[in-house]
This record gives structure tokens, C-alpha cells and sequence, in this order.
């Protein structure tokens, strides 16, 4: 930190008890000064010497207060107060006096007050004090900051003085000068380089600004330039990280909800300026302080552009106080809405579906989860959020499968409908083996859903090159459906399958399982001739129709054995 000496005289100035400043001298007092709640007991000839103000003050009061042994004025409103009154003081007894960045403000202010000008005398406190701004404070990155900081307190003065405005001239000129030419002071804790300064070596120094000298600061930076959006951006994370609070220790919400606010506005127009999980932190922090609608929808804007490179975790949304459902759900499917939006708009330029099989992704992992948090998560909502990344492009329905066998297990008390609906969602056809095993035996889905999956596993076990490609099965999945109703209608009409065992469940499956099979290959006698009343599974096996009772033989004998 720079500093500077004034005077050489030793400092003789003593107190009496809290209240009374005087200098210890052999020549009595003649003027009292008022400061605040401290009297100071000087002479006149130091102060009149270099201060206008006091001049026309004590000339004021000669000839009100002729009876009086010392003329006694008041400063009530001095910038800085008593401490800044005893510096000018001293310095008008010559007296040292040390100036560094934390008293530079009050005692310039002060001066100013005192109209400490070299028109009174050459060499006087205000063109020192400059000289020590100019030639020292200014040109140090740290001591920019702590002055920058310090002129909060000193409005309109230090205004006045252009204090504040030469700090961040000076702090946002060091922040885009190139990082090999840095050889001063600075912060920087987060993580250790050997080569070099690093592009971003200011941005921990500034969060001990407060957000009104921040947000100026980092708009002169913007307008001087040579500072990266994406090291900007950098800058805002790091004040937000230190800064926000939402939790139970914040106290004024309102002044956490403005620097929010606030912190948004900074936020650059480039894209990959801020990262997605900084943008959803900024999220959260707006839905829990309950900001403006409008904070909200730049926010999901801003997020949907680049919906791509969130996780799971960060879109876990805390719902405000009062809401039905723990998790907000709604802000969610705001944000697949924004992304499709964005996606349309990039489409127009030959982009890519990779980022909606990413989303797509996404999305699935994280139905699941809210399935297992999420105990007021409705059948509705769960359906209404999946549907909307339904079109997007999947390598397989894995993820799909996960997170509606999640909400069965989570949710059990659901009806048949809603059940029936939910799997809806999955296309039995895009399951891997794996999935497909952990189906047919997975007790909570609908009967008919496990005869699907048994179905196409099937047809895929059999297919022939010749066959249809799987994206032409959209005719041969509603058939399926349909053969799935009549196999299973006596089923359900003899047990209830929610009062059954799993053992009876299981059981169940089976001979749905053995039904579906002989359906598909009752249509060969022994010597391999099709039956003419079979249905042509031989071309199809996705498109065969339902089983008639006068179908085949060995289909009669089969009902009538069972």
C-alpha cells in the first residue's frame, strides 16, 4: 500500500476523556472547534494560515462573542468528521501526518470543505493530497479498489472531486491491459499457474466492491474493451458465488433481490459469455428472492440457448413457498419451450439434431429423478413435460423406460388409465435387450405394455433382411396394441390384477407371454405350408391381426385346453 508523509513536527495533539481534542502547547487556546460530538482546542493563527473557510468562520464570530475568551465555531457537516478535521489540523501545525488509500477520501474531502486551496497558501493540503492521488494511489491496482471503495461514504464531495471517477478509469484502464505487461499486486486464489498471468486475474479483487461502484466499474470495462465477454462473464459467477445469498442467513432480501437484478443486467449478449450452470444458479437465486417476472424470462431465455450443456442437478428448481409441488416443475418445461424456440432459429442455418438428442437426454434423466423426490408430482405434469421433448431424436427409449417405471414405483396409488397413459410415452421398439429384460419382468407395468415388449422382441429375434426397417412400425405397433387387448381381455376379466401376487403377476405374464408366441407361429403346419386363414406374419410380423376363434387347429386346442 503507498503512503505519505506531511509535516515534521512531532504530534502533540491529546484527549480528554472522548470528547475534547487540544494541542499541548504553552500558549493558551483562542478557538473552539466543533465536530460532531468533539470540541478541539486550537489557535487561530495555524488554521487561519491556510484554511479560507475558517477564515470568514472565526470572522463571523468576533464580534458576536467579544465577552467570550475563546471564539468558538462549528463544522457539523465536514466531510469525514472529526477524523478528517484532525488531519487537516495537524497539517495546518505542521505536524506529521500519515496519508494512505483508507484516510485519502476523507482528508481531500475535508480539504476541499476547509477550502484548502493554494490560492490561501503554496503547497497547501488539497494540491499535496493530489499529488499523492495522481502520482501513487492511482497508479496501484489494490489502493484504486480501497479508494474507490472508501468514496461511498463521501457523496457528493468526492464527486465533486472526480475521485471516484479517476478510480475506475484507472481500475478498468489495468483490467484490459495484456496480462504479460501486469507486474502489480493482485488476488488470485482459485487455482495456481505457473506460466504467466492469468486473463482473469482481477475479477476476485472486485467482489469486495459493493454492487453500485461493481456495476460501474464493470460497465467502463465494456466500454473501454480489451476485456473478453467470456472473462466478463467469468467476473459476474465470481461476485454472484460470493455475493448472493438465499438461504436462511440472508437478511434483507430486498437489497439481495436488487443485486440480483443488477448482476443480470451486467450479464453479456454473446452466448458463450456465461455458462449454463452460472445462468441456472442466477435461476434458482431469482426464484427463491422472488424477483420479477421479467428477471425470470431473460433468464429462461438466456438458458434455453444453451439448454445442451445443463445436468440434472441443475435443473432440481426449488419451488417458491406455497406452491403445491417442492420442485418447480413449470420453470422446466419453460426452458424446453425456450430451447426448442432457439433450436428453430438455429435450424435455419443447417443446424444440427445433436443438441436435441442431448436435451432429449437430459429431460429423461431428470423425469426420473423428480419421480423419486417429487411426492406431489402429478400423472399429468409428468406426461405434459415429456411430451414436449417426444420428438426429439433418441438412440434408444432406455431413459424413457427409467423415469416412467421410476414414477410407478414412487407413485403406486395412480389409476389403470393414467398408468396406461404414462407408458404411452415409451416406444417398446427402441428398448435395448437389457431394458427389454428388466420389463417383461417388471411388475408394475401394464400387462399389456410387457406383451408389447415380448411382441417386438420377438419380431426382432426373427426378422429377416427383407423385413421392414423398425421406423416403418407405426401401423404395426396400434396392431400390436390391439392383439395385446383381446390376448389379455380374459385375463382381466377373471383377476383383478392389482389385488394379485407378484407370483400370480408373474405367472400371469407367462401365459401371456406363451399366448403371444403361439400366435405368431400357429400359422406354419409341420411340413412349414402357412395356413391359408392365418394372418400374413411371413411378410409382417409387426402388422398381424387379431386371433379369430376358427383361426387354426392348434389354436382351438390350445383354448380349449386352458
Amino acid at each position: 500500500m503507498k503512503f505519505m508523509k506531511l509535516g515534521s513536527k512531532p504530534d502533540s495533539f491529546q484527549s480528554e476523556e472522548d470528547c475534547i481534542r487540544y494541542v499541548a502547547s504553552d500558549l493558551a487556546t483562542d478557538v473552539v472547534v466543533n465536530v460532531g460530538d468533539v470540541k478541539f482546542y486550537l489557535h487561530k493563527f495555524p488554521l487561519l494560515s491556510k484554511s479560507a473557510r475558517l477564515q470568514k468562520l472565526i470572522a463571523a464570530t468576533i464580534n458576536e462573542q467579544q465577552q467570550q475568551p475563546d471564539d468558538e465555531i462549528s463544522l457539523p457537516d465536514i466531510p469525514g468528521g472529526p477524523q478528517a478535521f484532525e488531519i487537516c489540523a495537524k497539517f495546518c501545525y505542521g505536524m506529521t501526518v500519515t496519508l494512505n488509500a483508507y484516510n485519502v477520501v476523507a482528508a481531500r474531502c475535508a480539504a476541499e470543505y476547509l477550502e484548502m486551496y493554494e490560492s490561501v497558501e503554496t503547497g497547501n493540503l488539497v494540491y499535496k493530497i493530489e499529488v499523492f492521488l495522481n502520482s501513487s494511489v492511482l497508479r496501484s491496482w489494490k489502493d484504486s479498489i480501497i479508494v474507490l471503495q472508501t468514496t461511498r461514504s463521501f457523496h457528493p464531495w468526492s464527486g465533486d472531486a472526480k475521485i471516484d471517477a479517476r478510480c475506475l478509469e484507472s481500475i478498468a484502464s489495468k483490467a484490459a491491459v495484456d496480462p504479460a505487461r501486469v507486474d502489480w499486486s493482485y488476488t488470485y486464489n482459485r487455482r495456481k499457474l505457473n506460466n504467466g498471468v492469468p486473463i482473469d486475474w482481477w475479477v476476485e479483487d472486485l467482489t469486495e466492491l459493493s454492487i453500485d461502484l461493481y456495476e460501474r466499474v464493470v460497465w467502463n470495462i465494456r466500454r473501454k474493451g480489451g476485456v473478453s465477454p467470456e472473462v466478463i462473464g467469468e467476473a459476474l459467477e465470481v461476485y454472484a458465488a460470493r455475493r448472493i445469498q438465499t438461504d436462511d442467513h440472508c437478511h434483507d432480501v430486498e437489497e439481495q433481490r436488487s443485486l440480483l437484478e443488477t448482476l443480470i443486467s451486467l450479464l453479456p449478449g454473446e452466448k458463450q459469455s456465461v455458462s449454463c450452470g452460472i445462468l441456472i444458479k442466477l435461476l434458482k437465486s431469482s426464484v427463491s428472492l422472488e424477483c420479477g417476472e421479467d428477471v425470470r424470462k431473460e433468464l429462461s431465455k438466456r438458458i434455453g440457448e444453451k439448454l445442451e450443456e445443463a445436468n440434472v442437478d441443475d435443473l432440481l428448481i426449488r419451488a417458491s413457498d406455497g406452491c403445491e409441488t417442492v420442485y418447480d416443475v413449470d420453470i422446466v418445461e419453460t426452458l424446453i419451450d425456450e430451447f426448442v424456440t432457439q433450436t428453430e432459429k438455429r435450424d435455419e442455418v443447417g443446424c444440427s439434431d445433436s443438441s436435441k438428442a442431448v436435451v432429449a437426454k437430459l429431460i429423461d434423466g431428470y423425469l426420473a429423478e423428480i419421480a423419486k423426490i417429487e411426492p406431489n408430482l402429478s400423472p399429468l405434469k409428468f406426461i405434459a413435460t415429456a411430451e414436449k421433448v417426444s420428438s426429439f431424436p433418441r438412440s434408444s427409449h432406455d431413459g424413457v423406460y427409467r423415469a416412467i417405471d421410476m414414477f410407478l414405483k414412487e407413485h403406486p396409488g395412480i389409476t389403470k388409465s393414467e398408468k396406461k397413459s404414462i407408458c404411452r410415452l415409451m416406444d417398446c421398439r427402441k428398448l435395448s435387450p437389457e431394458a427389454c429384460a428388466h420389463a417383461v419382468q417388471n411388475e408394475r407395468l401394464p400387462l399389456r405394455v410387457v406383451v408389447q415388449i415380448l411382441f417386438f422382441e420377438q419380431v426382432r429375434a426373427t426378422a429377416k433382411p427383407s423385413l421392414p426397417p423398425s421406423g416403418s412400425h407405426g401401423s404395426s405397433r396400434t396392431t400390436t396394441e390391439e392383439e395385446c387387448d383381446s390376448v389379455t381381455a380374459t385375463e382381466e376379466t377373471t383377476t383383478t390384477r392389482d389385488k394379485t401376487s407378484g407370483s400370480e403377476k408373474t405367472k400371469a405374464k407367462g401365459v401371456v407371454m406363451s399366448r403371444i408366441f403361439s400366435k405368431l407361429w400357429t400359422g406354419k403346419d409341420k411340413d412349414g405350408v402357412g395356413d391359408v386363414s392365418s394372418s400374413d406374419t411371413s411378410e409382417s410380423p409387426g402388422s398381424a391381426t387379431t386371433i379369430d376363434d376358427k383361426s387354426t387347429p392348434s389354436t382351438r386346442r390350445r383354448r380349449s385346453s386352458s
